[in-house]
């Protein structure tokens, strides 16, 4: 699984974006997928560990955990 950190989320957007440890791309955060990984919020530039899931040729955030 893959770090990397919080770039943005707007939560009444409900997405945003997290940009991989070595910088290469963003991935896509949805709201639904921040509910199923039970975070009740996240902040900017919070170290996140996750898999990535292509969806419509787009990189996809899913089974977040956090950094302890």
């Amino acid at each position: 699984m893959p770090w990397g950190r919080v770039k943005w989320f707007d939560a009444k957007k409900g997405y945003g974006f997290l940009t991989l440890e070595d910088g290469e791309k963003d991935v896509f955060l949805h709201v639904t997928d921040l509910e199923k990984s039970k975070f009740r919020k996240i902040r900017e530039n919070q170290k996140i560990q996750f898999e990535i899931k292509e969806e419509k040729g787009k990189l996809k955030a899913v089974n977040l955990k956090s950094a302890k």
